[in-house]
């Protein structure tokens, strides 16, 4: 893979103008750079993005980035002035998509709502992301992805029962949201080619996709009077489901939603005798007697390596998986084989494995083409397509417009 590669994704020829910071939006113009979008990622001058102070870098070089701005060319440009508004609708009158993510009301008070744009662009689809979406009592709060795993429920259930609610270690609504506005665009996209070429904006809070993840909380609560509480590693919903230690100290995860499965579990730990228990038939009334079937689960499991557990569920058909670290990995067999980590040449550090692109197509798949690049790497040629003079492009450098 190299910097000339052609899209060749379901998204080439989509234009995309990537304007929006830490994580959502940026994640969601990665997924559809991946699919062969060209994506146009906006910096400010003076102020590069903030992904690129997330998280490790090596010799000074942000890795997270890499990742998160892949087929992306990289343009500085300051919205704050009148020039950079200018230069920004001109981009936006020759592009599909417009993603931000600024507070409500500070596109509309650069002169660049969506009125605006689409006035010289009517096909113009524009994805605005948010915390707690465009109106309500909170739509001006400034929100982050750890606000809204703790507003969603997932902070209350996720734990010991006995300790506080945990966050996560990742950014985890983010990641979420910014694989819902990939497809709300997607959607978006769609319905522009059935109806007549018109665009629309849309409207994307980090809430709403975590909420939804988080599963029939809001369900039970409307309808039973009743809240979830904390399970650790169990499930209320089916049992065993737990991690067990192996006898070498690792860790695996064993998962019985389907009644099948839990059969051959207990078959294959030596306790066949509780299949036949009136409460073993569903997931919820096998939950009510997880205390027993971790016993017998977490004792089988406990005289053997993780190795041989693997190996004696996979011949039993049951389901089972280790307890993995980042580096497992990079060497996981299944992995491996249909390349969910992918090596990709960068131009500053050389050969580097990275996540790739989240679905397999057969007709039109996506690629990485390309890493993140540095800031600003592309803003001369951008300027340069759009009909401004090397002149021009000076003296807007020289003002701090770029």
């Amino acid at each position: 893979m190299n910097d000339e590669k052609q899209p060749t994704g379901p998204l080439r020829g989509i234009k995309v103008l990537d304007a929006s910071t830490i994580l959502a939006g940026p994640l969601t113009a990665q997924i559809l750079g991946d699919f062969g979008a060209e994506v146009i990622k906006i910096e400010h001058p003076q102020k590069p993005d903030g992904m690129r102070g997330h998280g490790l870098d090596k010799d000074g070089i942000p890795l997270w980035w890499k990742m998160v701005a892949r087929n992306k060319q990289t343009i500085t440009l300051n919205l704050g002035t009148p020039d950079g508004q200018q230069i920004f609708r001109d981009l936006a009158a020759e592009a599909d998509v417009v993603i931000e993510n600024f507070r409500p009301g500070t596109f509309e008070r650069w002169g660049l709502s969506y009125a605006e744009l689409s006035s010289r662009n009517p096909g113009l689809i524009m994805l605005r992301v948010t915390g707690f979406g465009q109106h309500g009592p909170y739509a001006k709060r400034p929100a982050f992805g750890t606000l809204v795993e703790s507003m969603s429920g997932f902070a209350h259930l996720t734990g010991q029962p006995d300790g506080p609610p945990t966050l996560p270690a990742f950014g985890l609504a983010d990641s979420i949201a910014g694989v819902a506005g990939s497809s709300a665009i997607s959607m978006a996209l769609f319905e522009r080619e059935r109806n007549g070429g018109t665009g629309q904006e849309v409207d994307l809070d980090l809430l709403t996709p975590i909420m939804t993840a988080v599963g029939p909380g809001v369900i039970y609560a409307d309808q039973l009077g009743i809240d979830q509480e904390r399970t650790g590693n169990r499930s209320q919903n089916n049992a065993p489901r737990n991690l067990y230690r192996t006898k070498d100290d690792h860790w695996v995860a064993i998962s019985t939603s389907a009644q099948a499965i839990a059969e051959r579990v207990m078959r294959l730990v030596g306790h066949p005798e509780v299949i036949d228990e009136e409460w073993f038939a569903t997931g919820r009334t096998r939950a009510e007697h997880a205390d027993l079937l971790d016993t017998y689960v977490g004792g089988w499991i406990a005289e053997r390596t993780r190795d041989e557990v693997t190996s004696v569920f996979e011949e039993a058909g049951a389901a089972v998986a280790p307890v993995y670290r980042p580096s497992d990995l990079l060497t996981d067999p299944q992995v491996v084989a249909t390349d969910m980590v992918t090596t990709v040449e960068d131009s500053e550090l050389g050969p580097m494995r990275m996540q790739n692109v989240m679905w397999r197509m057969t007709r039109s798949p996506g690629a990485i083409r390309h890493t993140g690049r540095p800031a600003g790497a592309d803003t001369d040629k951008v300027l340069t397509d759009l009909g401004r003079s090397p002149e021009d492009i000076d003296d807007l450098r020289a003002r701090g417009v770029i």
